[in-house]
């Protein structure tokens, strides 16, 4: 939209409507930068890890689990990586399991080690 200002009197009308526009734009904007900034993946360090897990590992916890391929990790020029996505992930697969669950596992384990000279007491 095109604004015409013919006289002194319109003016403040039309300062007025460039004000709201731009407040306008500048929330668009805000918008628009955290909708890209969201979709950006989010790295962490050893530290930020560290402190962004619930259980709050040491980080020589955390270095037990690289070492043993527990935790998805990335190398990057030789510093340990962390994406945040992949934590978020991996930390659902590690819900608790339900009585059942550990039930049927035992029960399972047990039967796998009937008949291999194993003693149960």
């Amino acid at each position: 939209m095109e604004i015409e200002v013919k006289s002194l009197e319109e003016m403040p009308g039309a300062l007025s409507y460039l004000i709201k526009s731009v407040e306008e734009l500048k929330r668009t904007v805000n918008v628009l930068q955290t909708k890209q900034e969201n979709n950006k993946p989010k790295w962490m360090d050893m530290d930020k890890l560290c402190a962004y897990l619930p259980s709050h590992p040491a980080k020589q916890t955390v270095y037990g689990w690289v070492s043993a391929k527990q935790i998805p990790v990335h190398k990057i020029n030789k510093a340990l990586a962390f994406l945040q996505s992949e934590i978020d992930e991996w930390l659902k697969s590690k819900s608790c399991k339900s009585e059942n669950d550990l039930m049927r596992e035992a029960e399972e384990f047990i039967n796998s080690k009937k008949g291999k000279g194993v003693v149960w007491r």
